[in-house]
């Protein structure tokens, strides 16, 4: 029964280090090219350093994943994290101001209702106790993860309406 316990949590160990050093591992295997995303509207571009990558990726996980998983929006499946949705949004959220922005200030899709009741923010953290503990580092960490993931998922991330529409309906 000892040899049991004790072999139980070497795989413990072993798992929860893996889940850690892959995480890192996936960052590190990232090149500057393609931590290279849009941070702001005039077309700057910053680099993600890859502890960015990495707390980005956890901080995600633990605050926005719920509600995103693989950039999907479970509560609209027709509007996801993919680079086509965040650009159609008014204004733009297809970069690292706009969507720090959106942390701090949610609006609906066309910009004209603030959301901070319906959407995790740093102004509904009584509503939203996650986003408490969020800096302004983690946000900006968050939207880095956000832009980033097309780069690495491909059509994977989001896939909003085109995972999700009906077939083209042909006239004969």
């Amino acid at each position: 029964m000892f040899k049991k316990c004790i072999w139980l949590m070497v795989a413990a160990v072993f798992l929860v280090g893996n889940l850690f050093v892959g995480g890192n591992a996936m960052a590190a295997e990232l090149d500057e090219a393609t931590r290279t995303i849009p941070l702001n509207e005039q077309g700057d571009t910053v680099v993600l350093s890859l502890e960015q990558v990495s707390q980005g990726r956890r901080k995600f996980n633990y605050a926005c994943a719920t509600c995103h998983v693989q950039g999907i929006t479970k509560t609209n499946p027709n509007v996801g994290l993919e680079p086509e949705a965040l650009e159609g949004a008014y204004p733009d959220r297809n970069n690292l101001e706009a969507l720090v922005d959106y942390l701090n200030n949610p609006t609906t899709y066309d910009g004209l209702t603030e959301i901070s009741e319906l959407h995790p923010s740093t102004r509904s953290t009584d509503i939203f106790p996650k986003m408490r503990s969020l800096t302004d580092d983690d946000l900006t960490a968050i939207s880095g993860y956000i832009l980033l993931q097309p780069k690495v998922m491909g059509d994977m991330w989001g896939a909003g309406k085109t995972r999700f529409s009906a077939p083209a309906v042909f006239d004969n």
